[in-house]
């Protein structure tokens, strides 16, 4: 059997996480899991009243996608997640779920990502919170395993461009 190959797809608010990660998800077969669902209810409530998460709020947030990666290989399988990532150190503890843990950064001007904050529905994450995210934000390093794409375009196309950047083989065909 062949090592897991996970994909962290990660960004701040407003960056299509959820979006692309799903798209990947169904074109390389693979199970997809929302950041969001690790959160503890005591996170999405300090989110949803405006306060930005501490390191200590985020800890075991972040276990809790590790560990979720780890079950997928040992299950045979790799998996796409969502995750804002936004620290190394917050990528170090990814890392350490069993398998291969690949990042793809989304990333794009801090305009856009209001612009699309503002209109999407259905979400605790305020578009007060962007700025907090912004400077806590510490891109892709060349020694981690990742890629990082601009999501100027449609998500389509940053999925296929993903695709292609992190040399992956989708199992279905799309058009």
């Amino acid at each position: 059997m062949s090592e897991s190959v996970h994909i962290v797809v990660m960004g701040v608010a407003g960056s299509g996480k959820t979006t692309v990660a799903r798209i990947l998800a169904e074109r390389l077969d693979r199970p997809y899991a929302e950041a969001d669902e690790f959160h503890p209810p005591e996170n999405i409530a300090k989110m949803s009243s405006g306060a930005a998460l501490t390191d200590e709020d985020r800890w075991p947030w972040l276990r809790a996608i590790r560990d979720w990666l780890t079950e997928r290989s040992r299950a045979g399988e790799s998996a796409v997640v969502t995750c804002s990532a936004l620290k190394v150190a917050y990528r170090d503890l990814l890392r350490e779920a069993e398998g291969r843990v690949r990042f793809l950064h989304l990333q794009a001007p801090a305009p856009l990502l209001e612009e699309r904050m503002e209109h999407r529905t259905g979400h605790f994450m305020p578009t007060s919170l962007l700025a907090s995210q912004l400077d806590t934000l510490e891109p892709l390093t060349d020694a981690e395993d990742g890629v990082t794409i601009s999501v100027e375009t449609p998500p389509e196309d940053v999925a296929d461009r993903a695709v292609a950047a992190l040399h992956l083989t989708p199992t279905k065909e799309h058009s």
